[in-house]
């Protein structure tokens, strides 16, 4: 899959869980709906992204969730 494509997709859940006033509990809905909905491919590969990348291309609560709960998206 195309990672630029993950990329874009993750900001703009990320955008929406933003919204959300309780920082730690976006960042863990967030990673929560990735679990749920994302197939195990798209988050190893956007981990992989992050891990090669740096992520810079994601957005902040993007990135901070993903380093924070990525153990459980493997």
């Amino acid at each position: 899959m195309n990672v630029q494509h993950l990329v874009t997709m993750a900001n703009q859940i990320g955008s929406f869980f933003e919204t959300m006033p309780d920082r730690p509990q976006a960042m863990s809905d967030f990673a929560n709906h990735l679990k749920r909905n994302w197939e195990p491919r798209m988050r190893r590969e956007l981990l992989q992204h992050i891990e090669q990348q740096g992520g810079s291309d994601l957005n902040g609560l993007v990135l901070e969730a993903l380093r924070l709960h990525g153990s459980m998206l493997k």
